[in-house]
């Protein structure tokens, strides 16, 4: 077949599509990468819930799906919401990269930074955890791709930041880490490290085309992750995380919901063998135990 892929222009979208068109490429299709800028990659003087949460960075990209232009959008899956455009779906989930954050400073981990630090974040989760653990630094907006938010590090306007490690490692670059952050300290967001394919409902052609690319095992995990972010109708603009990991008993998910400033956290876990019934019932149990007034909040 001959495939369209649609991507943002960052180096890390590039290198997603890029790593999505060698694998197509090896089965004997036809590629091209199609660039599209969006809302989320124009805007960048902005918090990100202020220009449409994490949706801002593939508005454009599905509305070009919509209209043909493009036949597969590769995605971060942590950045696709939970509810979908009309006549499109995620068709399939790459195998997951770490999904934990990473602390970048000189050399100083998270418990170690002085009082008043700086710490740069885009993520409202992030912050909330940060604040929770250490309400003594401060936390700062910090937009833009990996290299920018690195730059402006070395620059001496943070004290440290905060990434996705599964992006500092498709760019080689998982050596500047100063602290890889374990789920009990900082709970990634739900999808965090796997890569999202979507394309159109009626297009079987490129579904048929890429079904060998998907793992269902990530597939698991993510799906209660995401069914947690849907009963909480959950995005950007709520600090909530959720890992997920495969037992004998099938799933066990995390959770959390927390107020912005750090100074409240609700948490639990639940497991079982339906990914979706796992994520909607701790849902449930956070809702009960005071994350419905948070989110209200």
């Amino acid at each position: 077949m001959q495939i369209r892929i649609g991507s943002r222009g960052s180096v890390l979208a590039r290198w997603q599509a890029e790593h999505v068109q060698d694998r197509l490429r090896a089965l004997g299709h036809a590629i091209e990468i199609v660039i599209i800028t969006t809302t989320g990659d124009r805007v960048q003087d902005r918090r990100l819930e202020a220009v449409g949460g994490k949706g801002a960075f593939l508005k454009e990209i599905e509305e070009a799906l919509l209209a043909h232009e493009v036949d597969l959008a590769v995605h971060s899956l942590k950045d696709v919401p939970t509810a979908l455009p009309a006549g499109l779906h995620l068709v399939a989930m790459l195998e997951r990269a770490d999904p934990r954050d990473v602390l970048l400073s000189a050399g100083l981990g998270l418990r170690e930074l002085p009082a008043g630090a700086r710490v740069g974040t885009t993520s409202l989760r992030r912050r909330a955890q940060v604040l929770a653990l250490r309400p003594d630094l401060v936390v700062q907006d910090l937009r833009g791709n990996v290299d920018t938010r690195i730059r402006r590090l070395r620059e001496g306007l943070f004290d440290a930041i905060l990434l996705a490690r599964a992006g500092l490692v498709r760019l080689g670059r998982e050596g500047e880490a100063t602290e890889v952050l374990e789920p009990d300290v900082l709970l990634p967001a739900p999808g965090q490290g796997a890569i999202a394919l979507e394309c159109r409902t009626d297009d079987a052609g490129t579904a048929s085309a890429v079904a060998s690319l998907h793992h269902e095992p990530t597939a698991r995990a993510v799906s209660a992750e995401r069914a947690f972010l849907a009963a909480l109708h959950g995005g950007c603009n709520v600090p909530l995380g959720a890992h997920a990991t495969t037992t004998a008993e099938g799933l066990h998910l995390r959770g959390l919901v927390a107020r912005e400033d750090g100074s409240a956290v609700v948490r639990g876990e639940r497991q079982g063998p339906d990914p979706l019934a796992v994520g909607r019932s701790l849902a449930e149990d956070l809702l009960a135990r005071g994350a419905r007034e948070l989110l209200g909040a």
